[in-house]
């Protein structure tokens, strides 16, 4: 049994890693994501190199997939095929949480170490630094 390493970035957001791409030899990467209302969230992305099924656990997240709004409720889940510009919100008064799973394993514990390191330093967190850090792990941003 795998020990879940419990990774927060700002207020908001909690990553449960579940299986990490050294686990699984980075053939996938499975996490739990907990956001809280109005959280700080990632910017509009795509993914360069690999595809993300998210599972609805708790809530009603909203998803805005190329430009379609998706309201993912628990049991129920959706792919971001790789190249998607994606980005997903918790507008309600309640945490959200859901499950992802991203395959191939490009990025797992590692990238949202090296993002809580940018992220919790207090006040505005440098964008140049998280850009940088997205684009090494396969996450382009998005502006617009």
């Amino acid at each position: 049994m795998q020990h879940t390493e419990i990774i927060r970035l700002g207020a908001g957001l909690e990553i449960h890693i579940l299986l990490d791409t050294l686990d699984t030899n980075r053939q996938f990467t499975l996490f739990k994501v907990i956001v809280e209302p109005a959280a700080k969230v990632p910017a509009a992305h795509y993914h360069d190199q690999f595809d993300e099924t998210i599972y609805g656990l708790k809530g009603l997240l909203t998803l805005t997939i190329d430009g379609k709004t998706i309201e993912l409720a628990p049991g129920e889940c959706c792919f971001v095929p790789k190249g998607a510009v994606h980005r997903f919100e918790n507008k309600t008064a309640e945490s959200v949480e859901l499950l992802a799973y991203a395959q191939s394993g490009v990025f797992g514990a590692t990238y949202f170490r090296e993002l809580a390191e940018v992220i919790n330093v207090g006040g505005p967190p440098d964008a140049g630094k998280l850009k940088a850090i997205m684009l090494s792990y396969g996450l382009v941003p998005v502006s617009g």
